[in-house]
């Protein structure tokens, strides 16, 4: 990274007291820690850490356990690939895990590592039964036939594929008439029954497909069924609908029930309360809104009704967990630019629950991004802000108070100089009060200016709040000697639901001007150089970007856009969840009276206005923004000459998965800065 920067910003940096920055390649040795679960007695919590090894362009997760009062962190696998905790047992502290597709049986302190399947195929997403005595898992199985050597199987050398109906195909990947099932089997030592599938003959998907777990598919507490979430349509009417539903399966009966029927919305995340006689989920009320406010949902098995307990609460829940007893129920939400900790109490009997019972634990300038279990008044979570990758903290339940548990990266962040990151508001063109993330170059001075980049976020309605990116990562873009400003423009949840909702068919009104209104501000600043602003985006962001360059009126020096929507005719004549174009941007382009979103927020129709150098990052397996939208974009900066540049990554999807991959993203980000911002 150092022999692309300039030779005052090298010497700047051998100035920094004796240590280093960010840096990419040091971004990506940083151990990627995740929560499994806490031990069966309540004692520890297993976590997993993921290291990449670039040379092999591959990662490897290790299995790990800590102390839930802190202490030494105690390595419990080192195989080659990825483990992952599938089953904890309370009678000898046993860890059941699953490695390269099969169930292994460990002691708690990794000794005694034993393979205990030899599933032909390799079992995925495996959940044991309350007694331990059946499993159920998911597989892919065939149910359409749509490749040709399926249709004409003399012809098996065939690459055709061959559809009649919309959703052919999704993310990254084509249809091919394979959906994934849930199954599941007796267990005795190791051996497993024969697998019933439970969905047998469904041209439906659970998990759901790109990225449901195992959390889509459960035991109920008595292991009489079996309960799981599935989005049971098929072609245009799939590619029109978010609306999954949560069923159970009767193992006796083997018939199936549709719990969610008449909610049109997301049905995700169910679980059970301790006794089973509760059941709540996540769930959205409007079909086809992926973005909907999410609520917390229970059944009540006896009364035989559902109750909402966040109705008339002013956000959206992102995750949640009952609490061991049952009694409370805690959940994770955006709030001013972070994502908290929030506890409902007072639910013995939910005819008489209120709003007032509803609160928030933890407080400051972090993300709480996930719950990994209950040990006494203490949760366990992953924590990050915008200079630390995720670690494991205890929080106490009683007082909010928060105590790292994992420091797995320690080494690496004592080692380098970190941001100061700073909250600032700004009042936009329609004088409301907007929240933004400024972060700052490490060893800042004010009386030095400094090149400025406007980061605009995706989703759309996605939260920025404290999260800690491999790619879009603040503190490395800040340690290369960018300030940066971060807005929480119109549609980011965190700030109310108006707020959240406020984008929906107006992608390139107001949310532009709060753009626009975020970088004028900060120019007021005198450590700000105003000659040398950039914006750089992804998704939405990368919409932004492209819908900037034809509105910025010479604000800014340079532009960089990934996987951008660059030409909304186009990209809804190819994107794949038609149920986001048609809520987002208000249908499809022909008729009569086609939404005036294809005229007012298309960027293609500012196309004469580009005069702005910028660089295009565009990945070839990216179905929900399809290659054409870069492809359209860089031949326009070509055609009307400007300088620009294509990094096209023909493998990679929305993202950018591969290792090797990011740090191309990176080098090239950095050089584009360095060759049009310095």
């Amino acid at each position: 990274m150092k022999k692309m920067l300039s030779t005052g910003l090298i010497l700047a940096f051998c100035m920094v007291k004796g240590q280093d920055r960010m840096t990419p390649e040091l971004l990506w040795k940083l151990g990627r820690v995740s929560g499994e679960t806490i031990s069966a007695d309540g004692k520890s919590v297993l976590f997993g850490v993921t290291r990449y090894n670039m040379n092999e362009n591959k990662g490897e997760r290790d299995l790990y356990s800590v102390s839930v009062n802190g202490g030494s962190v105690k390595q419990l696998t080192n195989a080659a690939g990825g483990e992952s905790i599938v089953y904890t047992d309370a009678k000898n502290g046993q860890l059941f895990y699953l490695y390269k597709g099969q169930i292994w049986k460990m002691n708690a302190d990794g000794t005694s590592k034993q393979q205990i399947t030899n599933h032909e195929g390799g079992l995925n997403n495996v959940r044991f039964s309350p007694d331990g005595k059946h499993i159920l898992f998911s597989a892919e199985v065939q149910v359409l036939k749509i490749l040709g050597k399926d249709r004409y199987p003399e012809l098996s050398k065939s690459e055709a594929f061959v559809f009649d109906d919309l959703s052919y195909r999704h993310w990254d990947t084509w249809e091919d008439g394979k959906f994934q099932h849930i199954f599941y089997a007796g267990f005795n030592d190791g051996k497993i029954g024969l697998p019933k599938d439970i969905m047998k003959d469904e041209p439906y998907d659970c998990p759901q497909m790109p990225f449901g777990g195992s959390e889509d598919a459960l035991w109920s507490p008595d292991g009489k069924f079996i309960v799981y979430v599935a989005k049971k349509k098929l072609g245009k009417e799939y590619a029109k609908s978010t609306n999954t539903d949560i069923y159970f399966y009767d193992l006796i009966s083997e018939r199936t029930t549709n719990l969610t029927e008449g909610i049109g919305g997301y049905d995700t995340n169910p679980s059970f309360n301790k006794d089973g006689s509760r059941m709540a989920w996540l769930s959205m009320n409007e079909d086809g809104y992926e973005s909907d406010k999410n609520d917390i949902l229970v059944y009540d098995f006896k009364t035989l009704k559902t109750h909402n307990l966040t109705r008339e609460w002013d956000g959206t829940v992102a995750s949640w967990q009952w609490s061991n007893d049952g009694s409370k129920i805690y959940f994770l939400a955006a709030v001013k630019g972070t994502e908290q900790l929030f506890e409902i109490s007072g639910i013995s009997d939910l005819n008489k629950y209120n709003i007032k019972n509803l609160k928030q634990l933890t407080k400051g300038v972090f993300d709480i991004n996930s719950i990994v279990g209950q040990s006494g008044n203490n949760l366990i979570v992953s924590r990050t802000d915008m200079n630390h990758a995720a670690e494991l903290y205890r929080v106490d339940l009683r007082s909010g108070t928060l105590s790292q548990l994992t420091f797995t990266n320690k080494d690496i962040y004592d080692s380098i100089s970190l941001s100061k990151v700073e909250e600032r508001h700004i009042k936009t063109t329609d004088n409301k009060d907007m929240l933004a993330w400024v972060i700052y170059p490490p060893d800042f001075d004010p009386s030095k200016k400094y090149p400025t980049l406007l980061y605009c976020q995706g989703g759309p309605q996605s939260a920025l709040t404290q999260f800690y990116s491999f790619r879009w990562n603040f503190q490395l873009m800040a340690a290369n000697g960018y300030i940066i400003i971060a807005p929480n423009r119109r549609g980011m949840p965190g700030h109310g639901i108006e707020w959240n909702e406020a984008i929906s068919g107006d992608w390139g009104g107001q949310p532009i001007r709060d753009y626009l209104s975020a970088i004028d501000d900060i120019i007021k600043e005198p450590y700000v150089d105003k000659n040398r602003l950039g914006a750089v985006g992804a998704s939405y962001g990368g919409y932004s970007v492209y819908m900037l360059a034809g509105v910025h009126e010479n604000r800014f020096k340079t532009f960089i856009a990934h996987d951008g929507l660059f030409d909304l005719r186009s990209w809804y004549g190819t994107t794949e969840e038609l149920w986001f174009a048609n809520k987002d941007i208000g249908g499809p382009y022909w008729g009569p009276n086609p939404p005036d979103s294809y005229k007012h927020s298309s960027p293609i129709e500012h196309a004469d206005k580009w005069n702005t150098p910028i660089m295009i990052v565009q990945g070839g397996t990216d179905y929900r923004v399809p290659v054409e939208q870069g492809l359209e974009a860089f031949q326009l900066a070509q055609l009307k000459g400007i300088k620009s540049r294509l990094l096209y990554l023909p493998n990679e999807n929305h993202w950018v998965v591969g290792a090797q991959n990011a740090i191309v993203w990176q080098r090239e980000f950095f050089k584009w800065l360095t060759e049009t911002l310095h």
